[in-house]
């Protein structure tokens, strides 16, 4: 089973991951298309602002869900590296914060669902591309489920914090130092 559920996160993520690209690519290729008309031909495109718009939504959501699946988001450790590595502590405060996000994955996928419920009930529209409102709100649950997905697959031990997609591995440039001051004959100066 859990081989099953990794191979569906990795699914999951890349399809994530090419949607992300698309829209990326896509917003700047359309602002560099409007801007060259603009100043170049001193004409336009009218939706030229509300599509990027939308891209770029979509795409910081996405890769906010991805960020989140290889544990790139800030942190702060001044307390958390006071305690030893692989000691109960520290695996007590990455458990927590894996709880918080799953928390903040879980806000997103609920609130982020029923605004576009919500939105879809409405008669509105976007006023250039005539796109019902509730798709500007699409990649709040979209990343939430992504992100409460891989929180659970966290905290079930499924995944492990080394099985990165989008990222190396952390450097612990502490530690290499502390190690080239022993290798140097400078450790009990």
């Amino acid at each position: 089973m859990a081989d099953l559920l990794r191979t569906v996160n990795y699914c999951l993520h890349r399809i994530m991951l090419f949607i992300a690209d698309v829209a990326l690519i896509g917003m700047v290729a359309i602002v560099t298309l409007a801007v060259t008309l603009r100043y170049v031909f001193n004409t336009g495109l009218g939706w030229a602002e509300e599509v990027p718009r939308l891209l770029v939504t979509l795409f910081a959501f996405l890769a906010m869900a991805m960020g989140v699946r290889d544990h790139t988001h800030i942190g702060v450790n001044v307390v958390y590296d006071l305690f030893p590595k692989d000691g109960w502590v520290r695996r007590s405060m990455l458990n927590f914060a894996d709880i918080v996000v799953l928390l903040c994955g879980l806000f997103m996928l609920y609130y982020g669902g029923r605004r576009c419920i919500q939105m879809y009930s409405l008669p509105g529209r976007l006023p250039m591309t005539g796109l019902n409102t509730w798709w500007q709100y699409l990649p709040i649950p979209m990343a939430g489920l992504m992100i409460s997905f891989d929180s659970i697959l966290f905290l079930t031990g499924v995944l492990k914090r080394g099985d990165l997609m989008f990222s190396e591995p952390e450097v612990d440039y502490v530690e290499q130092f502390k190690a080239q001051r022993v290798a140097g004959g400078e450790g009990g100066q």
